[in-house]
């Protein structure tokens, strides 16, 4: 069975909303977009060591991927980020899209709770989701969730999309590690009770 992580940057109140664009999520009139760039550079190098070093594949909704989409494939090859993402197998949540709009996509498509289910019973590496707040919530719903890599920005937006939004589960989690970046960042490492105990 593979292992399935998010890794998600919310702000000290909880919201995970257009971090890093103010393009890239205006849904309910938010209008913070791009919060967390002061603080970027640093918290992408920790992310690129705890959480982009080892083998993964992603798993992505379909708004997440339309943004990786456009902007990844044509970085350059000095853009660590960009390879590690370009390299990696793209499992996409979308009832609508058919042609693969970046290389190694493969698009999940019917009832997508089984489709779930049936890629975390499968063979082969981490499954990561970045971003894709309403893929995390049915995730969340569905108890599918084994790691929690989140990074708390010292920021408070008011409003937004939460990475808790109500409805899921109730989660026992241990940390497993916790590291601050200069910059004021925390980063929390959590796995799920059950992934703890197996």
């Amino acid at each position: 069975m593979r292992k399935l992580a998010i890794l998600t940057f919310q702000s000290l109140d909880g919201v995970m909303q257009a971090p890093s664009s103010p393009e890239e999520d205006k849904s309910n009139d938010f209008t913070k977009g791009g919060w967390a760039n002061p603080y970027w550079d640093e918290v992408m190098q920790q992310v690129m060591k705890e959480a982009m070093a080892e083998p993964y594949d992603l798993l992505l909704g379909r708004k997440t991927y339309d943004i990786f989409a456009s902007h990844f494939p044509n970085a350059t090859e000095e853009n660590l980020v960009a390879q590690k993402l370009n390299n990696a197998s793209k499992y996409v949540v979308s009832s609508t899209l058919d042609k693969p709009l970046w290389k190694n996509t493969i698009y999940l498509k019917g009832n997508i709770n089984e489709e779930l289910k049936k890629l975390k019973e499968g063979e082969g590496p981490l499954l990561q989701v970045h971003g894709s707040w309403e893929l995390i919530q049915e995730l969340l719903k569905q108890n599918l969730i084994d790691e929690f890599r989140v990074w708390t920005f010292p920021v408070v937006l008011g409003k937004g999309k939460r990475l808790f939004s109500g409805g899921h589960l109730p989660l026992n989690l241990k940390l497993i590690k916790s590291e601050k970046c200069e910059n004021g960042v925390v980063m929390n490492i959590y796995k799920s009770k059950r992934q703890v105990q197996s």
